[in-house]
């Protein structure tokens, strides 16, 4: 399978590809798109999504996938963080991919073991996993997006654990006591 992970954002937007199987991901691609400080949404949003679109064609990914971000503090940049990903959800409609959000704990979950995990720890874990040579530029950005696709990559893996703990865990069978009426 390979995963699309994209980290939104109207400035700057980063992008990573990985493939594999649940736990064994691969490096495909990574990067950022960048538009201009100055260029005003609706130029901004168009970049990113002509961007994406060319990211999709060229890698094939089989899905797309998002961190559900939540913005409390400063609501216009709620607003603009909802653009891009607005972008990102197109782009994987246009092109017929299946797309995934995750909550930000449960990507750090998954790539830097615990949920609160800070950026450093998600990105020290990610060129680890992903055996990326530490000479090798990675923006935080991209970094952010590699460990979304991890996480959706990892995810297979879930269902078959719950289904072997569970049938593990799994009391046997035992024959109840015949009752005898009196």
């Amino acid at each position: 399978m390979r995963v699309l992970g994209v980290d939104p954002g109207s400035a700057v937007c980063g992008y990573g590809v990985v493939e594999g199987r649940p736990g064994d991901p691969l490096f495909v691609a990574a990067g950022t798109i960048r538009s201009a400080m100055l260029a005003p949404g609706p130029k901004r949003l168009h970049r990113i999504h002509d961007h994406l679109l060319a990211i999709i064609d060229e890698f094939l990914p089989d899905s797309l996938s998002l961190e559900r971000h939540f913005v409390a503090i400063n609501v216009q940049s709620a607003f603009r963080l909802g653009e891009a990903r607005a972008m990102a959800m197109l782009a994987a409609a246009e092109r017929n991919l299946e797309f995934f959000e995750y909550p930000p704990n449960e990507v750090k979950l998954c790539v830097a073991g615990h949920g609160h995990a800070d950026k450093a720890q998600v990105k020290y874990m990610v060129r680890r996993t992903l055996k990326l040579d530490p000479s090798r530029e990675l923006a935080d950005d991209a970094a952010d997006a590699l460990a979304v696709a991890m996480c959706h990559l990892g995810r297979g893996r879930i269902p078959n654990l719950v289904e072997s703990v569970v049938r593990i865990r799994k009391p046997a069978a035992r024959s109840r006591p015949k009752v005898h009426p009196q």
